[in-house]
């Protein structure tokens, strides 16, 4: 009889479908791949490609002499994020639970490395050159922290409640993460993955109250991280009050705005956008939703936006059907990535934010960003796959084999030695 397990939210008992068998048509691992997020995905990415082409053809015209430099290097990385992506859906996501630390280790480690070696741009030290590539390494730690966080609280799931065991080593490794993000300095990702950790606690069942101290903690920490710094408080200023330096601070955010609404409803026309003209500085990268808004308009924005919340969907979707309960951690946290980060992005553009320097997943042109996002949609369809975990299962298996196989051998050499006398 097939197994059966139980999933379980905070306050919630959800009972999951039998485990199909291999034979019963579906692969190798029980079930089909979700299709539907996989296309969402891949909608994305080629709106993405075609915005990264119309957001930086003058540009790069103007620099390179010629209009597809940056289209052809995205080309390179979309090919390349599609290879991780085939690998990682081949891979079982369990593996990642025995590699745990030492993916943490290499993530927590290629920060170090950055802040002693790292290029600096925009006075920020936050990538690593490699052989004529530019790596970011907080991109990868996202998904590192999140499978982090996915190992441990499944594994503290029966004390999850308790201070000591259930808060204590995940703020260490938040607060060491900080730390070395906000060397970079990196505020945004700081922030990001901090509310990853606190959501993914919540999700764990862990108590409230806690969490609810240690965000209001967190709140009054970022206050003094930005007060801190002369560039946050301007940011800051610029947010509060956009026309209090409109040439210098405020320029990039109200030529947005000022792009955003001169596209209208049904925007100028792909291609007839006037920011590419260097009105809205870095159009391809973290303000490509602003090259949407002006030359497809506001129901191109607003498809966007739809695309976005399909993926949540699918992706918390996933999560729910999940085998197990580490599956189900890491499910989740994969797609709070995407979709925290795809939220504070649209936000920024449209003023509700100040500027994070936060790139919108799948469009906005950028190496690691679109190398780790197609990775991590690797995992969560892997995820989606997935039967019960057989690994004791099978190792289980293969010793009982192999404990026959030595019977088998020392019956054979008594039998042997009984004919011989």
């Amino acid at each position: 009889m097939a197994a059966r397990r139980m999933l379980r939210f905070p306050g919630q008992v959800a009972e999951v479908e039998p485990v199909l068998k291999p034979e019963q048509g579906l692969g190798q691992y029980g079930r089909p791949f979700d299709a539907v997020f996989l296309a969402v995905v891949i909608a994305l990415v080629g709106l993405g490609l075609v915005m990264v082409y119309s957001a930086s053809s003058v540009q790069t015209l103007l620099r390179f002499q010629t209009d597809t430099m940056y289209l052809k290097r995205q080309l390179v990385h979309v090919a390349m994020g599609l290879g991780l992506m085939l690998v990682a859906m081949r891979i079982d996501y369990r593996w990642y639970k025995r590699l745990t630390y030492p993916i943490l280790g290499i993530a927590l480690g290629a920060l170090v490395v950055v802040l002693l070696f790292g290029a600096t741009h925009n006075d920020a030290r936050r990538w690593l050159s490699l052989g004529g590539l530019s790596v970011q390494p907080s991109e990868f730690l996202k998904v590192a922290l999140v499978m982090y966080m996915a190992y441990s609280v499944e594994k503290k799931s029966a004390k999850i409640r308790q201070f000591s065991i259930g808060f204590i080593p995940h703020l260490i490794v938040l607060g060491v993460t900080a730390l070395l993000l906000l060397s970079q300095p990196d505020f945004g990702t700081t922030v990001i993955c901090s509310v990853l950790v606190f959501s993914m606690l919540f999700v764990a069942g862990a108590r409230v109250g806690y969490i609810a101290m240690f965000v209001v903690m967190g709140i009054g920490g970022a206050a003094l991280v930005i007060m801190s710094s002369q560039y946050r408080r301007d940011r800051l200023m610029a947010y509060l009050d956009p026309d209090a330096d409109p040439l210098g601070i405020s320029y990039q955010i109200n030529q947005s705005l000022m792009a955003i609404g001169s596209g209208g409803m049904f925007g100028k026309g792909l291609g007839a956008g006037h920011g590419k003209l260097g009105y809205v500085p870095e159009l391809w990268n973290d303000f490509i939703g602003t090259a949407i808004a002006e030359e497809l308009g506001l129901m191109g924005l607003a498809l966007v936006c739809v695309l976005f919340v399909m993926l949540l969907y699918r992706g918390l979707k996933i999560a729910y059907g999940a085998k197990e309960m580490y599956g189900m951690y890491l499910a989740f946290g994969l797609t709070m990535i995407f979709g925290l980060q795809a939220s504070v992005n649209l936000c920024v553009i449209t003023g509700l934010l100040p500027n994070k320097g936060l790139t919108l997943p799948f469009v906005s042109y950028g190496g690691s960003s679109t190398l780790i996002s197609l990775f991590a949609v690797g995992i969560l369809l892997n995820i989606s796959q997935a039967r019960e975990d057989t690994w004791e299962e099978t190792r289980e298996s293969r010793e009982h084999g192999a404990m026959k196989e030595r019977r088998a051998k020392r019956e054979q050499a008594a039998r042997r030695r009984k004919i011989k006398h």
